[in-house]
């Protein structure tokens, strides 16, 4: 029994449970459904909210879109407006530059006109002067025609009075003419000549005097031998040494002669080279002041004193190029330029010579607006070589181009070094103005042993050629041989002869005498009266 209920009851449980799963399926489609009924509502709610919307934005632009395009118009129209009133302003402008070019061609159109007119009436006034000064010729021809045969007449006359022919009387009114030409030619020539003087030689005599002026150092010729003081005659027993070691070490090792004489506390140092008696001089100094004298330390000392002279070198050359206002020198020439101060030439020290020669161009550069800085560099470097003459072969010139050449000097600096030597020409105006202070340097009276001697020889010379004039009572050479002056005898000499005087001499000191610079003839004519009151 309860397997049959069992068996019919469970085809209505199946059946019941399918049913209910149908119902509830059915249920669950019919939710789905109106939920996405529900949805699609919303969303197309939401589209006509997005459509409206839209539209309204699109409603918003074009009504923006057409202000624009308003305010466009209206701007488009402003601005032709604005150009039409620029271009009939410019317009109107034009048209009065126009008026104004218009009339001012008519009023030169009346000004050509008016200026014909008189052209016109000036050719009929130069004809009719011309016809005017045709005929007055021919009356002109006709009078000298009758003053001819009157002067010839007279002519006859006067020949009769007076005793003479037309040529005789030519002659002596030549001969008067000619005195009076010369005293003319005399009078004028001698304004020329004061002109040309105080124009064309001014300046050159004034850069002269003015460097000579401001430079003028006393020179002291150099000796080849230096005196070394002693505390007692005793040191010269142990300078000598013991069979005479020390004195020959040190003459080895210094290539000096030292003489140890009768001289009281004193020795004497003989050297030709002043570079290697210095040298001598401070190594024997400084053995007398240590005391221990003997080959060894002989050796040590000088070769201690010989590396001291570098640096002391060195200090020199810096020394004379910051005087001078010289600077970019590279070291070696810088040793080079100190080590001159222990070279001469004729006598004269190539340091203060080389110094005064950088000088004497700076101010002649500076007269004439030269380069200043390169006339000093020229003249502190042109005798550069003879500080090696003593121990390379060649000449200075020769030296001087190597040096400078090696050491980067320029083309310029190398010129003014070489000029005066090997028919070497000048390159530059500052190379001239170095030749000519290397020769006021050197022609200095007493700055050389030579020069002093032609020196003398030159102002005896010149009083020789002043005195040698008629007429002249007394000269005397004056300023270094720079200037001649002549005392004349006024009763011999009138004005116009003392000038004439003074040309002549100065011709012929030209011609037969050599001297550097120039040479001032000054003739005086002077006429006294005196009387005693008694």
């Amino acid at each position: 029994m309860d397997v049959k209920l069992v068996l019919v009851l469970l085809p209505l449980v199946a059946v019941l449970a399918v049913f209910v799963g149908y119902m509830s399926h059915k249920l669950s489609v019919t939710r789905s459904l109106g939920d996405a009924e529900t949805r699609a509502k919303r969303i197309v709610g939401d589209a006509q909210r997005v459509v409206e919307q839209a539209r309204v934005d699109a409603e918003s632009k074009l009504r923006e879109a057409e202000s624009r395009v308003r305010t466009a118009d209206l701007e488009a129209k402003e601005m032709a407006l604005k150009m039409r009133g620029e271009l009939e302003q410019e317009t109107r402008t034009r048209q009065k530059e126009i008026q104004d070019v218009e009339r001012r061609v008519l009023q030169q159109e009346e000004q050509l006109a008016r200026r014909l007119d008189q052209l016109d009436r000036r050719e009929s006034e130069l004809q009719t002067r011309d016809r005017a000064l045709g005929e007055r010729d021919k009356v002109v021809s006709a009078s000298e025609a009758r003053l001819s045969s009157a002067l010839e007449e007279q002519r006859r006359k006067l020949e009769g009075i007076a005793g003479l022919t037309a040529e005789e009387a030519k002659r002596q009114l030549m001969a008067q003419v000619e005195v009076e030409s010369r005293r003319e030619a005399q009078l004028l020539g001698m304004k020329l000549e004061e002109e040309a003087r105080e124009t064309a030689q001014a300046k050159a005599k004034e850069v002269l005097a003015t460097t000579i002026q401001r430079l003028a150092p006393d020179y002291t010729v150099e000796t080849a031998v230096s005196i070394v003081d002693l505390p007692s005659d005793d040191m010269k027993g142990r300078i000598i040494g013991r069979e005479g070691r020390n004195i020959r070490a040190l003459e080895l090792h210094t290539g000096v002669d030292l003489i140890v004489d009768d001289t009281p506390e004193a020795v004497l140092i003989s050297a030709y080279d002043p570079y290697r008696r210095e040298i001598a001089r401070l190594a024997l100094q400084k053995l007398i002041a240590d005391g221990r004298i003997h080959p060894a330390r002989i050796e040590e000392v000088v070769e201690k004193v010989k590396k001291d002279m570098e640096e002391h070198l060195k200090e020199e050359g810096d020394k004379a190029c910051f005087e001078v206002g010289v600077h970019g020198l590279h070291p070696e020439l810088v040793k080079l330029v100190g080590r001159m101060k222990y070279r001469t030439s004729y006598g004269q020290n190539c340091l203060q010579h080389s110094k005064e020669v950088a000088w004497l161009a700076g101010m002649m550069a500076a007269e004439i607006k030269a380069d200043v800085k390169l006339a000093k560099r020229m003249g502190l470097l042109h005798d550069i070589g003879k500080a090696l003459t003593h121990e390379q072969e060649g000449s200075h010139p020769e030296l001087s181009l190597q040096v400078l050449t090696k050491w980067g000097e320029s083309a310029q600096v190398i010129n003014a070094a070489l000029c005066g030597h090997e028919n070497v020409e000048p390159e530059t105006i500052e190379a001239v103005l170095t030749e000519a202070a290397d020769g006021i340097s050197a022609a200095r009276p007493g700055a050389r042993r030579d020069v002093l001697e032609s020196y003398i020889k030159r102002l005896a010379k010149l009083e020789e050629i002043a005195m040698s004039y008629k007429g002249v009572e007394m000269c005397y050479a004056i300023q270094a041989g720079r200037e001649l002056r002549i005392m004349t005898k006024a009763e011999q000499i009138t004005d116009l002869d003392a000038h004439q005087l003074a040309k002549d001499i100065s011709k012929r000191i030209e011609a037969e005498m050599q001297y550097p610079g120039h040479i001032k003839v000054i003739v005086i004519r002077e006429t006294r009266a005196v009387e005693v009151a008694k």
